[in-house]
């Protein structure tokens, strides 16, 4: 059985193997990681985690809300006056349920999300302390998620994969990138999904790659993936120094966004069949 005071260093003890301790004892309480000044508490129950916070590593939750277009910045705005007028007593997510603004449904949805992520990038420490507090809550939550430490392991695992390939793939999200151009007249035949398309039509050889990121409707870490995959497949590559905009090249692009929106009706599963298109784009831009 696990002792009250479970507590170590992450370098003897990994954190998958932490979290499968606590969830294989079924315990209940909090486990403080700490690592340089980054605190992070995770919350279980019987087990399974229920909540985690760390503000260093998560977004306000309004943000959030906004940036996944549940709400307006208008909204957001209206609901953090309201929050200022009781002092802070109540929580922003309360005055959203309680203005009708959004219903209980979106702010779980949106909790158990911004959870997750922080859990996926806590899988990724190397080092630091920790520590569980049997049957100990520093908060009392009026939303809590009900989450599955093992499906939360398998996925930050493939996670870490992914990082590595992008740490060693793209070591510098600040510079810039373009279409490579087809050699010597060759021809490409090249197949991809709706969201490589989408990545694909961001990269115009002036946007550097964090830029590319904030435009982008996936979110950042999905985003340097499938830019990483693109340059591992040689369709971009970098450019030696920032590229003034082409007008030829933008117009080109938009008129392949503009394509790519007509047909792609479920990014999730549409694959486009690209041999004429894409040849012809490819070999194009220079």
């Amino acid at each position: 059985m696990m002792e009250l005071d479970l507590q170590g260093n992450i370098e003897q003890f990994t954190l998958p193997e932490i979290f499968q301790l606590i969830a294989s004892s079924r315990k209940s309480g909090t486990l403080g990681i700490q690592k340089d000044e980054s605190i992070v508490m995770i919350y279980f129950k019987d087990g399974d985690i229920t909540y985690g916070y760390g503000p260093r590593q998560t977004f306000h939750i309004g943000s959030l809300l906004r940036e996944k277009e549940i709400i307006t910045s208008e909204q957001l705005a209206e609901a953090i006056k309201n929050q200022a007028e009781a002092e802070n007593s109540k929580r922003l997510g309360e005055i959203l349920i309680n203005n009708k603004t959004i219903d209980r449904s979106d702010l779980e949805n949106v909790i158990t999300n911004q959870i997750e992520e922080l859990l996926y990038s806590l899988l990724s420490w190397s080092s630091g302390t920790f520590k569980f507090y049997e049957n100990q809550f520093p908060t009392e939550e009026e939303i809590t998620v009900h989450i599955s430490v093992e499906n939360v392991i398998l996925e930050g695992l493939r996670r870490a994969d992914e990082q590595n390939m992008v740490k060693e793939t793209l070591p510098d999200t600040k510079m810039v990138y373009t279409i490579t151009a087809s050699q010597a007249g060759r021809h490409r035949d090249v197949n991809m999904k709706a969201d490589e398309w989408n990545i694909m039509a961001l990269v115009n050889g002036h946007r550097t790659l964090e830029e590319i990121c904030k435009l982008s409707h996936l979110d950042r870490n999905k985003t340097l993936v499938k830019l990483a995959q693109l340059k591992l497949a040689g369709i971009i590559t970098q450019c030696e120094k920032p590229k003034e905009p082409k007008g030829e090249l933008d117009q080109m692009v938009n008129r392949l966004a503009g394509l790519f929106e007509d047909y792609l009706t479920d990014s999730s599963e549409s694959t486009i069949k690209s041999r004429n298109i894409t040849s012809s784009f490819l070999e194009t831009v220079d």
